[in-house]
């Protein structure tokens, strides 16, 4: 292992232990100290910018100024929940998380027992989502491993602890089979550029790679996806929203996969609008352009 990583790995362990230190409304302050930071150093913040600049056109750069640097204070927030996200999912009452609605989508799902895809994008704390409706309805989340090895088993002791499971994006697509076989919710993100991989639809009225492998997972199994989302509360508590399954086409349509597809970005979308210093503007989103729109290489 590389020496690098090991002191990486170090000091994520004693970041994580002095955050559990602080009660959690103090770690939510100092979060949201540390997004200005982030701000400040500009880190990505050009991206970002850029990306605020696409999605919303007809708002002045003062506005886009304010939601960008309401995410950064957000996005410093979640960061300081992920050392305590067991604590924060099984809580009892309403500390933390302040209410739940359209549970009844989950309830249908598992009574069909198929099992149910559980799909979000990089939108307030979305791990809380999964691992808080983990309570009820046994959730694998679809991971993806970082660099670093010990970076990668701290978080994966927080959401054991938390009581999900987990799947290494990468892994043989047979244990997500084996999950909705045995009627579990399997959690996945699909709001990032899938570069040549993915799919075009519309997101933000630009044509976006998205990852088609939601829609093609409930397809060929017939579960549900069912969309939600968390969105916090000005006294900083969250509120978990669930929304009713995205219709499925008949599989047997050539365009069925990108008809889904289209269909969760466009809600995704509707939820980003209403609330946007919550999604993840730091990443690349229109890195990959359509076919049609790539510059033709002229040969010598």
């Amino acid at each position: 292992m590389r020496f690098s990583h090991r002191v990486e790995g170090a000091l994520l362990h004693g970041l994580l232990g002095g955050v559990r230190s602080m009660s959690w409304r103090p770690s939510l302050g100092a979060g949201a100290l540390l997004g200005d930071l982030a701000r400040t150093l500009a880190v990505r913040r050009g991206v970002a910018e850029s990306n605020l600049a696409r999605a919303f056109p007809e708002r002045s750069a003062t506005e886009r100024g304010a939601i960008l640097a309401g995410h950064y204070r957000e996005l410093g927030r979640v960061v300081m929940e992920y050392a305590r996200l067991p604590e924060l999912a099984r809580a009892e009452g309403d500390e933390f998380v302040a209410g739940a609605s359209g549970l009844e989508h989950l309830e249908r799902a598992h009574t069909a027992g198929r099992g149910m895809i559980l799909l979000t994008g990089h939108f307030g704390n979305f791990e809380l989502l999964g691992a808080w409706l983990g309570r009820t309805y046994p959730v694998d989340f679809v991971v993806q491993p970082f660099s670093n090895p010990l970076a990668t088993a701290e978080l994966a002791r927080l959401r054991e602890r938390a009581g999900v499971g987990q799947i290494p994006r990468g892994a043989a697509l047979r244990r997500v089979f084996e999950a909705l076989r045995a009627n579990r919710c399997v959690a996945m993100l699909a709001d990032q550029d899938a570069r040549r991989s993915g799919v075009f639809v519309p997101f933000f009225g630009i044509p976006s790679s998205t990852p088609v492998g939601p829609a093609e997972l409930a397809l060929r199994t017939g579960a549900p996806i069912v969309m939600g989302f968390d969105r916090r509360r000005a006294d900083g508590r969250h509120e978990l929203i669930v929304e009713a399954p995205i219709e499925l086409p008949d599989r047997r349509s050539p365009d069925a996969a990108v008809r889904v597809t289209a269909a969760h970005a466009a809600r995704l979308e509707q939820r980003i609008r209403a609330n946007p210093e919550l999604w993840f503007w730091l990443h690349r989103r229109w890195k990959t352009s359509p076919p049609a729109l790539r510059p033709e290489r002229r040969s010598a």
